[in-house]
């Protein structure tokens, strides 16, 4: 895939040399002539230019891009990164970063943001992962915020140990993605067994999310046989 990458700060070159190493083609668009460093990622394409500028842009070709990542520390460029590539060059796949959680509600399909990703929401969702074990933990908001990537650990209370992944019934607008067990990642079968700290990861909408977290609790009914 061609990647774009506004913004070209530690952030931003942190997610190029990810990308290139997944053998994808990179651009990095950035405007300040000290963080205009191509000796530091010498694979990736560069191109000094704002990225809030449309004819900047269309120089840049961002229309042959697949993907757009705007990775700088300004939200508000961010945004009108986001805005100008999904209905200017009709990218297909739009991530943004977002720096302040205050302004995580603005980072919608309105804006042409298909996946906003809140760094301090993060830390903090590892946080309450590592001390809230049973309780749902948001991850990431999917899909211009109709779905969720949340987590939760198995608790010694759950009743759902030795039962099977099948055993779930879990709602029509969730589905169990994977689950970490130690060092291991488990693409969820429907024989599969449940243990006790099985790190549960699930797709959700957010009005279904309550269900998921009755099922995993120690008040969740027993599934039927």
């Amino acid at each position: 895939m061609r990647i774009a990458i506004a913004g070209a700060g530690a952030v931003g070159r942190s997610i190029a040399r990810e990308l290139l190493e997944g053998d994808h083609e990179v651009m990095l668009i950035e405007r300040n002539p000290q963080s205009y460093q191509p000796k530091a990622i010498p694979d990736a394409e560069w191109v000094l230019a704002d990225a809030c500028e449309l004819a900047s842009l269309e120089e840049a070709g961002l229309q042959s891009c697949d993907v757009v990542i705007a990775a700088t520390g300004d939200d508000k460029v961010n945004l009108v990164v986001s805005l100008l590539s999904k209905t200017e060059f009709a990218v297909r796949r739009v991530v943004a970063r977002v720096n302040d959680p205050g302004n995580e509600w603005l980072f919608t399909e309105a804006w042409g943001v298909d996946v906003a990703v809140s760094t301090p929401r993060m830390l903090a969702a590892m946080v309450e992962e590592a001390v809230n074990v049973g309780d749902l933990v948001h991850l990431m908001t999917l899909r211009q915020g109709q779905a969720n990537l949340v987590e939760v650990t198995l608790p010694d209370s759950t009743p759902l140990a030795g039962r099977r992944v099948r055993d779930l019934a879990l709602p029509a607008d969730a589905a169990l993605v994977t689950i970490l067990r130690g060092g291991r990642v488990i693409v969820p079968q429907a024989d599969d067994p449940l243990e006790i700290g099985d790190e549960m990861l699930f797709v959700a909408t957010a009005d279904v999310e309550q269900e998921i977290r009755a099922i995993v609790s120690d008040q969740a009914e027993e599934p039927q046989s």
